[in-house]
């Protein structure tokens, strides 16, 4: 793990949980006497991206000189052996433990986005804060608010018309009631 101290301060803080995190200790009863995966860790763009691969390790295969198209004693469509050539196949041929060494990706993984570093493990002063990060439950709540205006904005229009409705006389309920007439049935029969 290599992170920029000069850059950013809190990283070696970083560093030091993700090695206590991910990493084993000598004296576990679990720890094997060789190494068959690696963990990366990079940070970049205000991130730590986490990744898992897996070593492998593969035997060359063995390449037969002469046989095949194309290829007349030993030599590719009639060109001169050199003596060089011959003393490097011999050497290659000769070397034991020759492996290809290959990473291959198995996960997980996954992005860290540091958002607080604190002094103490729940509390203390802030070491560290991510002054860009922004919750998704602040998203989704402004979100809910954009959606709510619509919806509060569309009911207060349904209001608007029925008050104008019942302004111009074309519907009985709501908007300005209607002066009494001296002949109104209710003042007649009371």
């Amino acid at each position: 793990m290599r992170f920029s101290i000069t850059e950013n301060p809190h990283l070696p803080l970083i560093r030091e949980l993700l090695t206590q995190v991910f990493g084993v200790p000598k004296t576990s009863r679990k720890v094997k006497p060789f190494v068959d995966h690696v963990m990366s860790f990079t940070y970049l763009e205000g991130r730590i991206w986490v990744r898992n691969y897996q070593i492998l390790e593969t035997e060359p295969k063995n390449d037969k000189v002469g046989q095949g198209q194309g290829q007349v004693n030993g030599t590719v469509d009639g060109e001169q052996e050199g003596d060089e050539d011959r003393e490097a196949r011999k050497s290659k041929k000769g070397r034991k433990g020759d492996t290809h060494i290959q990473l291959v990706e198995i996960g997980p993984r996954f992005v860290l986005t540091p958002i607080v570093v604190l002094e103490s493990s729940f509390g203390g002063p802030v070491i560290y804060e991510n002054k860009e990060f922004v919750s998704p439950n602040q998203i989704r709540s402004e979100l809910r608010k954009a959606r709510s205006g619509r919806f509060n904005r569309r009911t207060e229009g349904e209001i608007d018309r029925k008050v104008k409705k019942g302004d111009l006389g074309l519907v009985t309920e709501g908007g300005r009631k209607s002066e009494r007439d001296a002949l109104d049935e209710r003042d007649l029969f009371a």
